[in-house]
Formats: structure tokens, sequence, C-alpha cells
């Protein structure tokens, strides 16, 4: 942080401002995983166990503090259900499905996003069940004897469960019984294990065991199941004592008895419903005996009952419960069909149609009525009936050349043969008077207008005898066409909704409720004629719908700023007033204009009075909707580096210090940070201690190994400012520096790019893609087709020189810090630093590598550099280092002239002694040169790119 010192009263050097950076991402986890391998960061896998709560951090730096979103891909689909947006993933009583690879993905409009992943792993083992199973083409007794059985025992488990076999008390294995085989089939991933006994001996009926293990991790503990063969072992079979269907009165109790009629051991019985459907909640269980009190209509349908003793297949047997019931009972009226007329005249034909509905369909039955008496068929009435197969039956009475003694009151009686259940009687009365339908809308009703909120009634008028059944439906568009128009759903989510008296409520009106409604007559209890509709329009007004409904002003003192309220939308959208206040005090009014849809209020310089709430209020006729604007002088949270390597360190035994590194978000949003309060205290301890404010970024006294909270509070003459916390757990074992291994080698397959890091005063990034994945249809000609390997997979990290990169900009990777080794007989061992590059193109730049020392003085020494189109193909380099105390190695990639310029590096290696074999090229013999250009620089922080330089250089 710009010098790293922050003064308690002073303010920050002119010179120190935040740059913009684009996101950096880490995961983290609390607790211990399970499986140790987990801590191997190219693995990035975290285990836990079933039943256990898991929690996953996600740390971001950049500027401005990125958006953080987690979330999770199953299956290869992304699971959006996972989705959160905070920094901490928390899943209590984890269970298995909840597996899966997680994402923390931060963006800040920077550059790309960040993403890294970490993969769940839930690990379970359930009881393991044994099931036996006997040769198909030996089954030819019931019981077994002389056959092969195959004892199956199957648990589901991860990771996958090991089984092991027992026999009484002694343990099987394969060839140690020549009776015995033990197998595991190919496609079940070791989740299934068989024992096959081949034609049983007397030895062979014994008590068998499975124990299913996943070898203790996690905790888990093994866990085992029994299962007794003899000569008697069979697979179960079962009887239904009851007839089928079963055809019942409602209010009855019934029973359904289920027998084993075989098996053994003794099957164990249940009953079920199909699709997942409950029994009925009044059911009694007991055994094979359903008992049902007091059956409903509902409760008719498909009953089963399922016997199980675990050998070969369940046995499963169906039967069917009818509830004797008569439903909607309907009619309509149809006129004389061969005149084009809807009224009854005399000399003509009446239809009387009449329909229920029955079960059993097969017992309905129907009988007619004439004023109460008994009415048969004859040539001028005559009386049909519907197939009882089709559903719901239909009777008819046709009334041929209807005279007046023929007005009267027609009964439909329908019954059930059996009995069992009342009757259902339709009147319909045929007279001078029945006429058919007229629909018509209340005067001053047919357009309506409500406020949101309110309960409104739609109504239609209707005449007629019989009077029907009204139909409401909704259609998308109003007018007279409308009942050509697409129907829409209706406030209750339905297609339409009956209404006996004509009227429509509804409740709690909102504004996705305006439109037209359209009320019909329907041919049930009424004339079958063609329906009578009538359209009402209805109008929701509702307050006036703005934005930003929230949002927090962070200003300075002195500074000018402006704040708008955009009307969304408002019905009506007329005459609408807007009001200003700041807190209570009333700052401005006014009215929108037709040509407006926001509002604004300026503050030319803030003071301290200026600082609160500000309110804007546009209101119409319905209410109103407010815009809130907190104006604060509030600090940003400071942002801690999280990427910082090596940052604790030892002072002394048992004592450590650790370098704490963070950036001020938005630093020139409000006035200058004066200082900054650290408070500090052991995770373990309740109390937070204060170390007052902060003179140095570097943490001392660190007794002994422990996870400390660190809270930073940024202090401006407003006050203190938004506080960031961070926990830093570590232990007593620690290394300044990585332990140096006999050979270090990164192909950067593993999104950690083996600790190499991107150096933060370069222009640009590295990239790392592999073939398969890298789109180059905006860079043609240029950059490889592979990984050094041949692989399309494989990756590699390279310079993507498309716009907006200009020629000389460069691109710095950096490795891990390595500590030299040393010893009396030689204090400056010797490294060999190869690594494979590709440069083709015709606008390739240059490629250089330096060699960073972090002694007393910090030294940049170039000792490898190539510029110029090597052709399309992959080069080793190599070259010998001497570093005399920690280093690390500086990879530089520098834009051409042109976009045809992407390098690529991979398969980087940084091994003890001399390079064997070096390839041409490998050494940089330039020493002069390198002279001239740490003369004119003087450090290694310039601001001329190399390669500019050596062009510049040579050109002279």
């Amino acid at each position: 942080f710009c010098g790293g010192f922050f003064l308690l009263k002073g303010v920050f050097p002119s010179h120190c401002r935040q740059s913009a950076s684009p996101p950096t991402v880490r995961i983290v986890h609390s607790g211990q995983a399970c499986n140790v391998e987990e801590e191997r960061y190219s693995e990035r896998v975290y285990t836990i166990k079933e039943g256990e709560t898991l929690e996953l951090q996600c740390l971001v730096t950049g500027h401005p503090r990125p958006q953080i979103r987690w979330t999770k891909t199953a299956g290869g689909a992304s699971d959006r259900e996972s989705s959160l947006h905070n920094e901490t993933l928390r899943i209590e009583n984890i269970n298995r499905h909840q597996g899966g690879r997680y994402y923390c993905k931060a963006e800040n409009g920077l550059g790309s996003p960040a993403i890294r992943s970490i993969r769940v792993d839930v690990y379970y083992l359930d009881d393991p069940v044994i099931t036996i199973h006997q040769s198909v083409g030996e089954a030819k007794e019931q019981f077994y004897f002389e056959r092969t059985v195959f004892l199956r025992c199957v648990a589901n488990s991860n990771p996958p469960v090991h089984y092991t076999w027992r026999r009484g008390r002694e343990v099987l294995s394969q060839g140690s019984d020549s009776g015995v085989e033990i197998y595991e089939p190919f496609f079940t991933q070791g989740e299934t294990k068989i024992l096959k006994l081949k034609n049983l001996r007397p030895q062979d009926y014994a008590d068998y065991t499975c124990f299913s293990s996943v070898r203790n991790v996690c905790g888990i503990e093994d866990k085992s199941a029994h299962f007794t063969l003899s000569n008697r072992t069979a697979p179960p079979s079962i009887k239904l004592l009851l007839d089928d269907p079963l055809v019942v009165n409602p209010g009855e109790t019934i029973t359904l008895v289920c027998v084993a009629s075989g098996g053994e051991p003794h099957p164990s019985l249940k009953w079920m419903r199909p699709d997942g459907q409950q029994l009925p909640k009044r059911s009694v269980v007991k055994g094979g005996t359903l008992t049902i009190p007091a059956v409903a209509i509902d409760d008719g349908g498909v009953y089963s009952c399922v016997g199980s003793n675990n050998v070969g297949n369940p046995a499963k047997k169906t039967t069917t419960i009818l509830v004797r019931g008569l439903r909607k009972g309907r009619f309509w009226i149809t006129p004389d069909p061969y005149h084009n007329d809807d009224n009854i005249q005399i000399g003509r034909e009446v239809k009387i149609s009449c329909q229920v509905e029955a079960t059993p369909p097969e017992e309905l039955q129907f009988s007619w009525l004439k004023n109460g008496r008994p009415l048969r068929s004859s040539e001028r009435m005559v009386i049909t009936h519907t197939d009882t197969d089709v559903s719901p039956g239909t009777t008819n009475l046709d009334i041929i050349d209807l005279k007046f003694t023929d007005f009267g009151t027609y009964t439909c009686v329908a019954s059930l043969r059996n009995g069992g259940t009342p009757e259902i009687s339709i009147d319909v009365n045929i007279s001078s008077t029945t006429v058919p339908p007229e629909l018509t809308i209340p005067r001053g009703r047919s357009h309506l207008i409500t406020q949101e909120g309110d309960t409104v009634d739609l109504q239609c008028l209707v005449s007629g005898k019989p009077k029907p059944i009204i139909l409401w439906s909704r259609v998308e568009e109003s007018g007279v066409a409308a009942a050509a128009a697409a129907t829409a759903l209706m406030p209750d989510g339905s297609i339409q909704t009956e209404s006996y008296d004509g009227i429509l409520r509804i409740s709690n009106v909102t504004r996705e409720m305006s439109g037209t409604y359209r009320c019909q007559t329907s041919q049930y209890n009424g004339f079958n004629v063609k329906p009578r509709e009538a359209l009402i329009q209805l109008v929701v007004q509702f307050p006036p719908a703005v934005e930003p409904v929230h949002t927090e002003i962070r200003q300075a003192l002195g500074r000018a700023f402006s704040l708008t309220c955009r009307l969304l939308r408002a019905h009506p959208a007329r005459l609408l007033r807007y009001e200003w206040k700041l807190g209570t005090r009333l700052l401005t009014v006014g009215q929108f204009s037709d040509q407006r849809d926001d509002t604004n209020y300026h503050v030319r310089a803030l003071n301290r009075e200026g600082y609160g709430e500000y309110t804007c209020d546009i209101t119409n006729e319905a209410g109103a909707g407010r815009c809130t604007f907190l104006v604060t002088g509030k600090a940003y949270p400071p942002e801690f580096y999280y990427d910082t390597y090596s940052a604790l360190w030892q002072n002394r035994p048992r004592v450590y210090g650790f370098k704490l590194q963070w950036t001020q978000m938005e630093p020139n949003a409000v006035d200058r940070i004066l200082a900054y309060r650290l408070g500090i205290r052991q995770v373990s301890v309740a109390r937070l201690r204060f170390k007052g404010e902060l003179l140095t970024y570097n943490l001392t006294e660190l007794i002994k190994p422990e996870s400390y909270l660190v809270r930073l509070t940024p202090i401006t003459r407003y006050g203190e400012g938004d506080s960031t916390e961070r926990i830093i757990t570590y232990s007593g074992r620690l290394s300044r520096f990585l332990s140096f291994n006999p050979q270090t080698r990164c192909g950067f397959e593993d999104e950690a790019l083996c600790l190499f890091s991107q150096d933060k005063n370069d222009v640009f990034d590295w990239t790392r893609h592999s073939a398969a994945t890298r789109d180059t249809k905006y860079t043609p000609n240029t950059g490889p087709s592979s990984d050094h390997t041949g692989s399309k997979q494989g990756f590699y990290m390279y310079i993507e020189t498309s716009r907006p990169r200009l020629e000389g900009d460069t691109a710095r990777l950096l490795s891990p810090t390595f500590n030299s080794k040393s010893s009396p007989v030689s204090n400056n061992p010797t490294y060999c630093f190869a690594f494979y590059y590709h440069m083709y193109g015709k606008h390739i730049g240059a490629l250089n590598v330096f060699l960073h020392q972090k002694g007393q003085a910090v030294t940049d020494t170039l000792v490898w550099s190539l510029t110029g189109n090597q052709g399309d193909r992959w080069c080793q380099a190599k070259v010998n280092i001497h570093p005399t105390t920690a280093f690390q190695m500086v990879i530089e990639g520098v834009r051409g002239s042109g976009i045809e310029g992407d390098i690529a590096i991979d398969d980087v290696t940084i091994e003890e002694g001399e390079c064997k074999d070096p390839p041409p090229n490998s050494e940089y013999a330039h020493s002069t040169l390198m002279k001239n250009f740490y003369l004119i620089h003087g450090s290694f922080k310039h601001t001329l790119s190399l390669s500019s330089f050596l062009t510049k250089f040579y050109s002279y």
C-alpha cells in the first residue's frame, strides 16, 4: 500500500492513489477435512461427512470491490438453486446430493471475472441389504436344494464400499472354498458384491454376514447385515382375501386382507397406492390387514399389497376399491335443431338432456317424471340413454311436435341399481315462458376503475328461463374483437370461473389484473344455444414505481452532486407531483411534465448539515413511490490483500509477526483518510482489544500459534468508516521461503499455476489456456495449436496481443520465491532454469527472463532474451543461474507491433546443478548492453520496456 506506512493524524502523500485492479479469488474452508489429501493445492477437493456443516469462504481482492457469487455445477449442468451472493457458503446438515463442484466468481468490471472452484465430496455409508437369488436356468423347484444360489450385498456409499463375507465365524475369501465364488460385477463400481454358492451343500446352510466398510474415512464405522440360509429358504408368495374390484357404499368400513402363502424367511407385508399416493389418514395397518373406516369417495382407487423377504423378487397383488357415488348432475335444453330459432315454439321439437357421473358407471340408471308422475318412452316422447361405458352417463328426452299439454316440469332421476347412495333429481321446466338467455352489463359498469389493493365486483345481468350458469374468463385485448383474442389466466390462476349470480368478486386487486374480462352463458343448466357474452374493462390504478428505491451515496465535504429519482411506471401517469426532503425538512416540490420521466435535486457544495437521508416522493391518485438516498461521508472499507507470499515470519522462538497489506476502496470518494484503527483478538477470546491507531502494517508479538481476527477501520473528518475483518490462521511450522525440491516443475495444468503469480506493476497479464478452449478467430496465424506435448487439452501460458494492447506493453509472470542453498564450499550454487517457448507470428515482440534476487538490495538481472518470429513450433530454452540469496524467476512477454504476436510458454523447470546440453540462444551474453541498460535506469522499476530499449539501442 503506497509506501506501507500510515500516519495517526497526518494525511496521505499526494502521490498515494488507489489504482483500479481486476479481481482475484481464493477459496478457503473452516474446520478439518476428512481426507488429508484435500490439502494438495492442485486437487482442491474438500471431503466432508454427511450430516456435518460445510463452510467455504471466498477471499477476493480487486478495486472496485468485486461482486461475489457462489454457484454449483453437478453432473455437467449448472445448479442455479444454489446460487449465493455473499462471501461465505454455509450448508448445515449437508446431504449426499449437495456434493459437487462449487464455483466462486468475482467481477468488478475490470478484465475477466476471477473464478475459482473447489469440489466438495460428501462421504456416507448406508446399511447394507442382502438379497437372495436363484439361478434362473435351474429354478425348477420352490426350495433351494442342489441349486446355484447368489447372495447379493448392496450398500450405498461414498467412497466405494468394501465388502467382506462371513459364514458363521469363518471369513470367506476367493479360493478358500471350492464351492464358493466371490466377485464384483464390472459395472457396479464396487457397490455390489455377490457371494455365489455352487450346487448347495449341507455346510452351505448357515448364517451369513455381509460387512460393508469405507475404511473408517471421516470416522464412518463399518456396518453389517445378516441372513440365515436353509433348505426351506424360498421367495415370497401372497394372496388377497377379498373381491376384486371391491364395491362399497360411502361411510362403510372396509378391510383389505393380504396373507403370505409361502416364503422363507416369513415375508413382511406392506400396503401402498400407485404413484406415491399416501394411504387414507384414517386407515389402520396391522400386518397384512388394511382397515379404512368411514370410506369416502376420494378413498377409491387401486391398492397394492407387496410381500418381501429379500429372497428373489417381491410378490405383489393389486385390487381396486370402487366407492359408490353420483356427482355433477346437470342438464341442458336444445330447441328444434331443424329451424334457425333459439325459442321454444308449439309444433317444434325440443330435447332435454341430463348428465351424471357415477361410480361404478355400469350401475347407473335413469328415470323420467313429468309433473311428478313416471314418464315412459312413446312415439312423441322418446327416451334414450348413452352407453354406460361412455363417462359420464347421459339420458335424453326428445319431445316431438310440442303441444300445449306438453308444458310442465320434467324431472330426470339418476340412481345406482344397488342403492347405497342418495338419488340425484334434476327439474327442468318447459313452458311458454321458457326463453333463451340474454346478457347485459349494468349501466356504468362496463368500464371500472379501481385502486391497487381494493376489492371490486364485476357484474353481468342475465335474463331468460331457466337461468344459466355464468362463465367468467379473461382476454388479452379489449374491444369488440376481444372474443377472438387469446385468453389469459383469471386472478385465481384458473382459465374459467363459474358464477351462479353473475358476479365476479376480485379481492386485493393488483396491477397485473388490469384488462378485459368476458362473461358468457353456459349450455349447462340452460339452453344449448350459441353462448351470449359481454365484456367488462377493468382499470387498476397503482402508485408510481420508481428507482432507485434505496441507494447510498458517499461524498466529501465541499463537493457538488446530484440525486435523480426516475419514474418507471404509474397509473394514472399524468398530473404526477414530486417532493424532495432531507429528513423532515422540505427541500422542493414540483410537477412532472409529459416529456420527463425523472426529477433531480442538486447540491452545489456539501456541508455537514447536508449529510443524512434524502427522500423523493412521486405521487398520483393511487399513492406515492419513494426514492431514498443516504448521503454519508463514511469511508469505504479497506480491502486486505491475501496474495502476499510469506506474510508470516518468525522473529524469535515462538514469537511471530505478520505483514498486513491492504488497499483502500474508493479513497477519493470521501474526505482524505487520516488514520486507520486496528483491532486484533484471538478467535478463541471473546473480548476485542485495540492496539490504537495504526502506525505500521507489521503485526508483531503474536506469541503462540493461534487464529487471530483482525479488524481494520478507516478514519476521516467525518468519523469512522466501514470496517473490514480478516482471520489469520497459522501453525508453528513456518518457512519464509519455499523449500527447494531437487526438481521443481510446472506445466500450468492447475488453476493455482504452481504458485506462479502475475506482477501487479506490469501493463497486462499472462493468460492460462488450452488449445481446445482458446478462441483464435481474431488472431489467426499466431500462437500454438497445442501445448508443448502436442495435447489439445493441455494448458500453457500465453500473452494475448489483440486490442487494447499496444506496442511495448509488458506482461510479467513471477515464480514462487525460492531459498537459495549455500554451503561453506560454495556460496554461489548453480541452478538450471528451463522452459519451452512458442513464438509464432509476424508481429512477435520479445520474451525476456530475469533473475530477481531479494537480498539487502533487490536486484534484477536479465539472463535470457529472444525477439522475433521463431516459427510454428515449440522450442526449449535452458539457462544457468547463480543466485546468492532468496530469488524469483521473472518471465516477461513484450507486445510487438501488431496483433499477430502471441507468445506462449510451457513446462517450466528449475533444477539444481548445471544445465545439460543447453540449446542455442540459452545464455544471454550481452553484458555490455546490460550494463548500459542499468546505468540508464538505475533500478528495475523502469517505465521503458526492455524490448523498446533494445530497439532504440540498436538503432543508435
